[in-house]
């Protein structure tokens, strides 16, 4: 397989990125607005959104389409909404601040791995954005830059209690990514590698020859521990102490219409970000277990022929793979902020100190001690 030139590299670049920030991103993103509304109405036994149907006039057709039209209603509902600002806010940090939170969330998609590389028309396609040797650096680093975002929103609105949001918003946030990044030097000790690309390594061999060489399998705590670490950094009940609804105390208090949306757009992205995470790096990404994409494309070009159709299906196929394992934990994350009580202050931190941090150094040991022994 060829490369392909500098410029079409870029071109394809450009439009993975479209696809998967507008699409996988974005486009769930709105979806889950819905999702959990609808999800939270089946737990609680009530019938949720379904007044905002798609009314064509000239056939006398209202489309409700399960309540789907409600996260499209929500949209333009922001974007009419008054823009206040309040009087004494410091308004560059104040315009500043979502647009922080929404960038840093999005710009962590183009490390991800939502394909392999496949031949199209002769040239070798990587299905990632950016293939960078510490693709995880690359991740928390921008992901960090969500803290500023909070911090900013209740220091610039000139409220008191949109001030104390935001200290809150940093303690938790510092907090869990120190435990967040603990997590998963398991499974780079395990897999020799820090980039988020870790399909060749999970694919290669099975574990005790039936299981799937995954992380999760290798790194069982870990991902528990990666887990609840995600959750929180997510700011989401039962860890919405930055937000503090019951308290009236939140960093976004004072923002309204679509800066306001952008807050709420980026926590939701931010499900979708940890759950493409969680699917990359201990659920083998786009890998199905005990199959070999070699195999799907030899099928393919056997059927369709050997043009730059069979490459392109096997994309599209993998990321159907990848996208479905998304969802999944994307909808057991919203059906916990359902299931759990929400806890005090006290108890996020203490859980994130006392129990998570010395449980990340203690799965660090176990695996290095086991692979001293084992491997």
């Amino acid at each position: 397989m060829a490369e392909l030139p500098i410029v079409w590299q870029l071109l394809v670049a450009l439009i993975f990125s479209v696809v998967l920030i507008l699409g996988l991103g974005m486009g769930l993103g709105g979806f889950l607005t819905w999702q959990e509304r609808k999800q939270s109405a089946q737990m609680q036994d009530r019938i949720g959104p379904n007044r905002a149907p798609i009314t064509i006039p000239l056939l006398g057709i209202k489309l409700y389409l399960f309540g789907l039209p409600h996260f499209l209603a929500d949209g333009l509902k922001m974007l009419m909404k008054e823009d206040f600002i309040p009087e004494n806010a410091n308004k560059f940090l104040f315009w500043l601040a979502p647009a922080m939170a929404l960038f840093a969330t999005m710009v962590g998609f183009a490390v991800v791995p939502f394909g392999g590389v496949n031949e199209i028309a002769g040239f070798k396609i990587n299905f990632q954005i950016a293939t960078l040797n510490s693709g995880i650096l690359f991740l928390f680093a921008f992901a960090s830059l969500s803290v500023y975002g909070g911090v900013l929103a209740g220091y610039s609105s000139d409220s008191k209690l949109g001030l104390i949001g935001s200290m809150r918003t940093a303690a938790q946030l510092v907090s869990y990514e120190v435990a967040l990044g603990l997590t998963l030097i398991g499974v780079f000790m395990i897999y020799q590698t820090l980039q988020l690309d870790l399909i060749a390594a999970q694919q290669g061999k099975t574990l005790f020859g039936f299981l799937p060489n995954w992380g999760v399998v290798w790194q069982p705590l870990g991902f528990l521990l990666f887990f609840a670490a995600s959750i929180a950094e997510t700011k989401r009940a039962p860890f919405d102490m930055p937000e503090g609804e019951s308290e009236i105390v939140g960093y976004f208090l004072e923002y309204s219409g679509m800066k306001f949306g952008a807050f709420m757009f980026g926590e939701f992205i931010e499900i979708v970000l940890a759950a493409a995470l969680m699917v990359t790096l201990f659920f083998g990404a786009y890998h199905i277990p005990w199959v070999q994409w070699e195999w799907i494309t030899s099928w393919l070009q056997s059927t369709v022929g050997t043009n730059w159709l069979p490459g392109l299906l096997t994309g599209l196929l993998q990321f159907g793979v990848f996208a479905a394992k998304v969802f999944f934990f994307c909808f057991l994350q919203l059906a916990l902020r359902w299931t759990v009580v929400r806890f005090r202050y006290d108890q996020v931190m203490n859980f994130g100190w006392k129990l998570l941090l010395p449980l990340s150094l203690a799965n660090i040991v176990i695996t290095a001690i086991v692979m001293l022994i084992v491997l």
